[in-house]
């Protein structure tokens, strides 16, 4: 039985990770201090011997060094997102994305895992020259949430680099679907709009909502995370995504609602579009589900979000106060 680590195994995206491994036959360790991880995100594994969850702060290193003895696999997913409280409150989010990451990695180096695969962001293009865009363009981070991520990953690359620790990082675009964040901050655009939906508030679409993100849906990106831990891939980054973009527009037409228009945000792409050449070449990995389908699951499932708070134009202004100030050119 192949032993996995999963760091922020609690979190939207990883229990969606950790119900692949389990499904896999792995025998799986979750890291999670519960920030933003929810343990109902786990509670169908409540009696499954296979999956041992532990509360403990990724940056403590001396506290999960343990955990990591005998690990094949080591997936680190574990970090503070969003952009507004990472403008307010920098030190959080180098504490977590950076400081956090250095504890794993070393970790990792020091009892010797198989491969550790790196849940990197596609915010670390910024306002990119070109689209679809490759893992070659250039990076810009306008925000320390984007900054703190890209920096995990060249300590992950590093490591590999310098100690040849078996290394990934996985550039995720806009992942969806069931349990993704339902936190008091604000955020992605899916919370914010099933939290309205359920409430009977119109949509707050930013700017004039034809604005087109690469919507890929989490289990998916789940199958990429296992397929890169078990793949011959070592010291290389690759774009997870849809292989498509979709407006804002057209999510509003599909979760049917009033729409209201508020600000468009600076340091905002009007597009993200990843091109997934590389990782369907070396992974043989692609998307399974339409944004279509992705949307109908999220909606069969919309209740997870009844206790997410309801954003309205007034509050989203206040909340992103900070983000015009310090972002505005």
């Amino acid at each position: 039985m192949k032993k996995a680590l999963v760091t922020g195994g609690a979190g939207f995206i990883a229990s969606h990770l950790v119900d692949k491994l389990i499904e896999e036959g792995y025998s799986v360790v979750v890291l999670d201090n519960f920030s933003t991880g929810r343990l109902e995100n786990l509670s169908h594994h409540r009696n499954n011997e296979n999956l041992n969850i532990v509360k403990v702060d990724i940056f403590s290193f001396d506290e999960i060094l343990p955990y990591f003895k005998g690990i094949d696999h080591v997936f680190h997913l574990a970090a503070l997102a969003d952009i507004v409280p990472s403008i307010v409150n920098p030190l959080d989010y180098y504490k977590s994305n950076v400081d956090g990451t250095f504890s794993v990695v070393e970790a990792a180096r020091l009892s010797g895992v198989k491969k550790l695969v790196y849940a990197a962001s596609s915010s670390c293009y910024g306002i990119p020259d070109g689209y679809p865009t490759q893992e070659t363009a250039e990076t810009r981070p306008q925000y320390p949430y984007a900054l703190t991520k890209y920096l995990g990953e060249q300590l992950v690359l590093h490591w590999g680099q310098v100690y040849k620790l078996p290394v990934v990082s996985l550039r995720l675009f806009n992942v969806y679907g069931p349990r993704s964040r339902t936190s008091g901050t604000y955020g992605a655009v899916f919370g914010v709009f099933l939290a309205q939906k359920l409430n009977n508030k119109p949509f707050t679409v930013v700017g004039d909502g034809t604005q087109t993100r690469d919507f890929v849906f989490v289990t998916d990106v789940a199958n990429a995370f296992f397929m890169a831990a078990n793949s011959n891939c070592q010291q290389e980054v690759m774009n997870v995504g849809s292989g498509n973009t979709y407006s804002v527009n057209r999510l509003v037409e599909l979760l049917k609602g009033e729409v209201v228009y508020i600000p468009k945000r600076p340091g905002e792409p009007d597009c993200t579009f990843a091109d997934t050449a590389k990782i369907k070449k070396l992974l043989r990995w692609s998307p399974k589900v339409s944004f279509e389908q992705g949307v109908k699951s999220i909606l069969d499932n919309i209740e997870y979000w009844r206790a997410a708070p309801v954003w309205t134009p007034e509050k989203i202004e206040t909340a992103t106060k900070d983000w015009f100030r310090y972002l505005s050119k």
